[in-house]
């Protein structure tokens, strides 16, 4: 095999890995009501903003499966590019699995773990066990 041919196959074998990710920032706001939050997610994929899709959001509690899971709701687009707006009513605080399911430009879903509280809502932290 010649050297180029070489490096087009290594190159074609790495494309797979070199995707990009879609990358999903949540921000939710405790609106002063039991357990209801308004949230802003930012959507992009590779530093580009990801527009005109239809996201779709629900939400479980890890540490109770099957116990508290919160019916889905459809984002709206915000208004900067990227940006989706929803409200999430949760039934307590907590640690919840936040499911985003991604249609239109980019077919995804992507679950994102937050703690819920009457502050808003923080990246879950992962603890090491013991």
């Amino acid at each position: 095999m010649d050297r180029k041919a070489f490096f087009l196959i290594a190159a074609l074998a790495a494309a797979p890995a070199a995707a990009q990710r879609t990358e999903a920032q949540l921000e939710c706001r405790f609106t002063g009501t039991d357990f209801v939050y308004d949230c802003a997610l930012r959507l992009e994929r590779g530093a580009t903003p990801i527009e005109g899709a239809r996201v779709t959001v629900g939400a479980d509690m890890p540490s109770m499966p099957m116990a508290h899971h919160v019916r889905p709701v459809e984002a709206k687009p915000g208004a900067a590019p990227g940006e989706y707006r929803f409200r999430l009513a949760l039934e307590m605080p907590g640690e919840w699995a936040v499911k985003l399911r991604l249609d239109g430009p980019v077919r995804e879903q992507l679950v994102l773990r937050y703690e819920f509280d009457d502050k808003g809502a923080r990246p879950a932290v992962r603890r090491a066990r013991k």
